[in-house]
């Protein structure tokens, strides 16, 4: 007997629609490179250097005997840790699916290298840099999500002068000004005259003194 198959939740497929989900990968890979152009641009001017599109489409450049290699290695780490994580915050926004972001950026990123070298990375300073980059984008923008995700939402304003107007609620002015307690709780808050728990009779409330208390 075939086993029947469970029906789709109710949403499902409208919660993770194919076009958005590439589209967010071609956004955060497009800030992806733009992100180390600048951050290897500006390494190239501070550092002397000339710069060239294989600093950011290249893997022989991140190396780990050469203090260029290892400056070039930093901002890879800075790009895909620090600054993708504050793209994934912005655009992928859902905490459970950061990691799965931010490890297919750092994949894609693994074939352009790949293709455009002619060979796969063999330094292994360029892999300790992708590794590092990733876990830490992945570990900040799974933090800066759920920080999102977990702040109090506030419908509308006027908070603190609901909850006065609240706080106020039953209570009748007396002649002074002051509120009154309601009558159906036979008590009075403040001067004035109360009507008893069960509405028979008046009563009013008489400041005594100690000599009449004696």
């Amino acid at each position: 007997m075939a086993r029947r198959r469970r029906p789709p939740r109710a949403g499902a497929l409208a919660e993770l629609p194919p076009l958005k989900i590439l589209s967010q990968i071609a956004a955060l890979q497009a800030l992806y490179y733009a992100g180390a152009l600048v951050l290897m641009l500006f390494s190239s001017l501070v550092s002397g250097r000339g710069f060239r599109l294989e600093l950011v489409l290249g893997w022989a450049a991140v190396r780990g005997d050469t203090t260029q290699g290892w400056l070039n290695g930093f901002m890879w780490v800075l790009d895909g840790g620090l600054f993708m994580s504050v793209a994934m915050v912005l655009i992928v926004i859902r905490s459970k699916l950061v990691l799965d972001f931010a490890l297919t950026t750092h994949f894609i990123h693994l074939i352009v290298v790949s293709l455009y070298s002619g060979q796969v990375p063999r330094h292994m300073g360029w892999w300790l840099a992708m590794l590092a980059s990733s876990a830490m984008g992945a570990a900040l923008g799974i933090w800066g999500c759920q920080y999102r995700e977990l702040r109090p939402v506030f419908f509308g304003g006027g908070g603190n002068s609901s909850n006065a107007n609240n706080s106020h609620d039953g209570a009748i002015p007396d002649g002074d000004g002051l509120p009154v307690g309601d009558e159906e709780q036979g008590f009075s808050r403040g001067r004035g005259r109360g009507r008893g728990r069960d509405g028979a009779g008046d009563y009013e409330m008489v400041k005594m003194n100690g000599e009449a208390a004696a």
